[in-house]
């Protein structure tokens, strides 16, 4: 009944793509149909499949969810993604709620949650993305979480009980690790997360393995590792990703210059950007920002994961 009830809800309150609703941090989707392959971001944030599949890459890793499916992302990672199967008649339908680590940090410090696994600074970095089975009590508290759109006077006083409950499901839950890692400063997940954010910032300048892991208080061969766990990627490979998603950006505003783009984003190499860039998104820069521009250039989706 729960599914049910949930599709119900979101086809009501999703107006198409992705929603942001009345409650702080609460998405909904509905997607009407299957969608080519889309690079941009993800966030922190836990989603569910109402109805329809989706598949996120990841670096080397692809996640494939659907009905009654849950998936968690713990940081912003470049990712690709495609709805596989929704129609008019049967659109993908989904729910999201932004992870924010400062609640999560909050429930870690409460005496109940006390019997979780806490990470401790050598422990294994987890996934930054992972998905799961949603059982019948997370189901009922998105539900909940969904029902308080139509008594818009509960949200200020039921919405953080709920979200707590949510929070505290998936924590204690299969994929629970990456969750309560991000609550915890110095966990290895947040070291790696700290320098995603760091190396996104400066995207454009060269990168050092080994600065980077003084950064993250690593060794470099455990930083490696542990970047590697969580982001499915090598730190040359997600600075490449996120290189080439600004300047497919950049050219959709100034479609002509290349070459300009290519030396703004860190290339020495126009042809090298030209090669990188086919081999990311299957066309050349030109043909590809051409056929963008006629599809109305890219989804501003504010979460690919839902």
């Amino acid at each position: 009944m729960s599914l049910s009830e949930l599709r119900t809800l979101i086809s009501r309150h999703a107006s198409g793509g992705v929603t942001a609703t009345a409650i702080p941090g609460v998405l909904v989707a509905k997607v009407d149909a299957a969608e080519a392959q889309e690079d941009t971001s993800t966030g922190s944030i836990l989603a569910v499949v109402a109805q329809g599949s989706k598949r996120l890459s990841v670096g080397s890793a692809v996640h494939d969810y659907g009905p009654g499916d849950y998936l968690v992302t713990s940081m912003e990672l470049p990712v690709s993604g495609r709805y596989r199967d929704a129609t008019p008649d049967h659109p993908a339908l989904g729910f999201g709620l932004e992870l924010r680590p400062d609640a999560i940090a909050e429930l870690l410090l409460d005496p109940g949650s006390s019997g979780l696994a806490r990470a401790g600074r050598g422990d294994k970095a987890p996934p930054a993305v992972s998905v799961g089975v949603a059982d019948a009590r997370l189901l009922d508290a998105v539900v909940r979480m969904l029902r308080l759109l139509d008594h818009p006077t509960d949200i200020p006083i039921l919405a953080p009980l709920i979200e707590r409950e949510l929070l505290w499901l998936v924590m204690s839950g299969e994929n629970g690790d990456s969750v309560r890692q991000l609550g915890l400063a110095d966990s290895s997940l947040n070291r790696v997360r700290h320098v995603v954010r760091w190396m996104r910032d400066r995207y454009s300048e060269p990168v050092r393995v080994d600065e980077l892991a003084q950064r993250a208080s690593m060794s470099t061969s455990a930083f490696h590792r542990a970047f590697h766990a969580v982001t499915a990627m090598s730190p040359i490979q997600y600075q490449k990703s996120v290189r080439l998603q600004e300047a497919r950006l950049r050219l959709l505003a100034n479609p002509a210059d290349i070459a300009g783009t290519a030396y703004a984003v860190g290339y020495e190499s126009p042809s090298q950007f030209s090669r990188e860039y086919r081999r990311q998104f299957g066309a050349p820069p030109s043909r590809d920002v051409s056929q963008l521009l006629q599809s109305n250039g890219l989804s501003l989706n504010l979460s690919p994961a839902i």
